[in-house]
């Protein structure tokens, strides 16, 4: 999932042409991206308990994580006006909120499970049941730097993307709670890492395989062996076990690496590419983000298929290894009511918002918030989780992401084709549900930053310009470049207390209101 390095003793001209090695050292190119996500980790696991409450949708997947544990599927749990499951949950007493049977769920398994990882070892506490989002969030900041600098070709630019993602504060606040969206964006931002390292991969072997024949133009050309594609295809397998919506950029991947197996054998000059991709490397692709992640997302749901109790399971085989296959049936039936449930879910939410509320951050949601008269030094107090992006990376991202619409349309730039494609993977599908009513949050959209900051970086690297450029060139681009970072900082300094439930007077958390849609 995090990009290995390219270093061949010496590249052929085909080599170069077709994957580039990355410039830089080793080493540096570890230690910064490192350096990046320890900052990351202070941020995300600091007061990591605080506050001290179920937060928001914790109610729902605390207790659904510490089922998973316990019965292998999610269970019903007392309900009542009073919050007295939440209490006992809090107290660490779950064992005592159970009521009888499964509980319908409208969402896979797979974030769950990831939560049950810190309720397994440090208990049903806040800290506990927040520690995995906290981790994962920290790690998706290692790959994302190793992933820019892949792309870019650059370890400053690779460490201004994990930076930048570090410093957003819906990435900080969905890191900080125990809810699914930030389990979502890992194991997408896994996946297309694991593409990008297979990109790589497939022409380094491509090259050498053709550098070996005195004819380059033979035929459909050599069979490539995908093992990167094999990692991605698990990795999309368990984004849709997170949620659905994972589904939609193995979707639009599929075709991206199609038109990545064509362009490299195009540019080998092999004979005939189109064909050469469809019969060298289509089975591949069909069986690794085909089948694959099909049969990881079955496997997902083994807690309930090999379990009896579980909400629509029917009776379980007492030959275990017959329980899967007899359980598939039941297992169709649930999905058909889960679809039903997401088709038809339009209930009305005081922090809803719209897809083309998200890139403006017109509409955030409030995780938290309490007043106090006690606790900052004035007679009003206040201490809120604002669900919201740091503003100078989202709205920065929607001018990166209209350049990318230019690289791509002048340069055909592959990088900027895939940035434009997963962001198009990842929102437009909304607007779809949009249009029946469908109830959706701002927090939906957290899949699309690491896109945003790659498209941010690449804006950047623009700015700075290539090592050909004249020195004063780069050294005044360099200053904008690091003057937009500076003002991120400082943006999401500025904004932390809210996203970090800080205690403040109310008139300070009052400024930091921008819009009346933020209240």
């Amino acid at each position: 999932m995090v990009a290995t390095e390219i270093e061949p003793a010496r590249a052929t001209p085909l080599r170069e042409r077709l994957a580039p090695r990355v410039p830089g050292s080793m080493l540096w190119g570890w230690l910064g991206p490192l350096l990046v996500t320890v900052f990351a980790g202070f941020l995300r696991f600091d007061r990591l308990g605080n506050p001290h409450s179920i937060v928001f949708d914790e109610t729902y997947y605390a207790k659904d994580a510490y089922a998973l544990l316990r019965f292998g599927y999610e269970h019903s749990a007392r309900d009542d006006p009073k919050g007295i499951a939440d209490k006992l949950f809090l107290a660490d007493t779950p064992g005592q909120i159970w009521t009888d049977g499964g509980s319908f769920i409208a969402h896979p398994p797979v974030g769950k499970w990831m939560i049950a990882i810190g309720e397994a070892i440090f208990g049903t506490t806040p800290f506990g049941w927040r520690f995995a989002a906290a981790f994962f969030g920290t790690l998706s900041v290692l790959i994302l730097c190793r992933l820019a600098r892949r792309m870019t070709g650059s370890t400053l630019l690779g460490c201004a993307a994990g930076f930048l993602m570090a410093l957003d504060g819906l990435h900080l606040v969905l890191s900080r709670t125990a809810l699914l969206d930030i389990f979502l964006m890992f194991w997408v931002l896994c996946g297309f890492a694991c593409l990008v390292n297979d990109r790589d991969h497939a022409r380094r072997t491509l090259s050498a395989k053709l550098d070996g024949d005195p004819d380059r133009s033979f035929g459909l050309g050599p069979y490539v062996f995908h093992p990167w594609r094999i990692a991605a295809g698990v990795c999309f397998g368990l984004a849709t076990g997170v949620k659905w919506s994972g589904a939609t950029f193995l979707f639009a991947f599929v075709i991206m690496v199609f038109l990545w197996d064509m362009g490299a054998r195009r540019a080998a000059e092999v004979q005939f590419p189109y064909a050469g991709a469809l019969a060298k490397d289509g089975v591949a692709t069909v069986l690794s983000l085909g089948v694959l992640p099909v049969i990881t997302y079955v496997a997902t749901w083994s807690g309930w298929l090999f379990t009896s109790g579980g909400w629509g399971r029917g009776k379980v085989s007492p030959t275990v290894l017959l329980r899967p296959f007899e359980g598939l049936p039941d297992l169709w039936r649930y999905h058909e009511r889960m679809y039903e449930f997401h088709s038809s879910l339009s209930t009305k939410h005081p922090y809803q918002s719209w897809p083309w509320d998200w890139p403006v951050l017109r509409r955030p949601v409030a995780f938290f918030y309490q007043e106090s008269t006690t606790g900052c030094g004035a007679s009003k107090c206040s201490r809120e989780i604002l669900g919201i992006g740091t503003p100078a990376v989202w709205w920065a991202a929607i001018a990166a992401l209209l350049v990318m619409v230019f690289l791509y349309l002048v340069y055909r730039d592959w990088r900027a084709g895939s940035i434009l494609l997963a962001y198009a993977a990842g929102w437009i599908p909304w607007f779809w549900y949009a249009a029946s009513d469908r109830t959706m949050f701002m927090f939906y959209a957290l899949p699309l930053l690491p896109f945003m900051c790659l498209a941010i970086v690449m804006a950047l690297g623009m700015i700075i310009g290539p090592v050909a450029q004249p020195a004063g060139r780069r050294i005044v681009g360099s200053a904008i470049a690091g003057a937009y970072l500076l003002l991120v900082l400082i943006n999401f300094w500025y904004l932390y207390p809210v996203l970090a439930a800080k205690s403040i007077p109310y008139d300070s958390w009052h400024m930091r209101m921008w819009m009346d849609s933020w209240v």
